[in-house]
């Protein structure tokens, strides 16, 4: 019976974020015009009735530790990715306007993809390495610029609950080319939004959000080391009991490439 209500209650979560996104994404052409803050905003009303719904719906709620540890300046936010839930999340719960890296296919998604097109993102090609890390360089620097900040997940790619990815140096060298700090975020969410599952959990994610790192002076692979251990002693904190319980050690991080969301 359990396993049926998560489904059933799955099953409606994932009816009222489809008819969401048929409904919002063609309404976000209107914001184009718009003054770019004020466009992001409106157009990440969506991401606010996803988390909502998810909440309300599936039972998934969420708490945030350490916000005061966001500075009032530029920065990079390096993340643990375990699911979609955090995609969704970061747009809006993030004082200042996001730059997610990520790969250009998902732009070509009907309705969703249109939606992140209208955005100041940075999609790359993931088999161009060196030519999409440039990109990266490029376009971050004017988005720093413009005091929005860019978030990245050196894993490269979502972790399944309770295991650790390589982590790449992407985003610290990108924080030592712009002399921008960086900033480490644990969290949780594939404990109720498991990676390419449609069964939803209730529970409480918790985020949480380390104190920014300065890139001055620093080499990146070393601050990557650093940023790694952070989030991974606090995964470790802020998990479930058990889920680390054949722990192994961390890890090494792979050299530099464009991390994606």
């Amino acid at each position: 019976m359990y396993k049926f209500v998560l489904f059933l209650r799955s099953l409606v979560f994932m009816l009222l974020m489809t008819v969401a996104t048929v409904i919002w994404a063609p309404l976000c052409f209107l914001f184009a015009p718009l003054p770019y803050r004020q466009r992001y905003h409106m157009t990440v009303y969506w991401n606010k009735f996803v988390i909502w719904a998810a909440k309300v719906v599936c039972g998934i709620r969420y708490q945030v530790k350490g916000r005061e540890n966001l500075p009032d300046s530029p920065a990079i936010l390096l993340s643990k990715h375990q699911s979609a839930w955090e995609t969704i999340f970061y747009c809006f719960n993030f004082p200042r306007p996001l730059v997610f890296v990520f790969k250009k296919e998902l732009t070509y998604i009907p309705f969703f993809g249109w939606g992140i097109a209208l955005l100041r993102m940075i999609p790359i090609d993931r088999s161009k390495t060196k030519d999409a890390f440039a990109q990266v360089v490029e376009v971050g620097r004017r988005r720093l610029a413009d005091g929005q900040w860019v978030i990245m997940f050196p894993e490269g790619t979502r972790s399944l609950v309770g295991k650790q990815g390589k982590y790449k140096s992407g985003g610290t060298r990108l924080a030592v080319e712009t002399g921008v700090p960086v900033i480490p975020v644990a969290m949780n969410a594939g404990e109720c939004w498991p990676k390419n599952s449609f069964i939803k959990k209730p529970g409480l994610i918790t985020v949480s959000i380390g104190k920014p790192i300065s890139s001055a002076g620093r080499h990146p692979a070393e601050l990557m080391q650093e940023v790694e251990n952070w989030i991974e002693s606090e995964m470790r904190r802020i998990s479930s009991p058990g889920i680390y319980t054949n722990d192994t050690a961390p890890h090494a991080f792979e050299a530099a490439t464009p991390d994606s969301a």
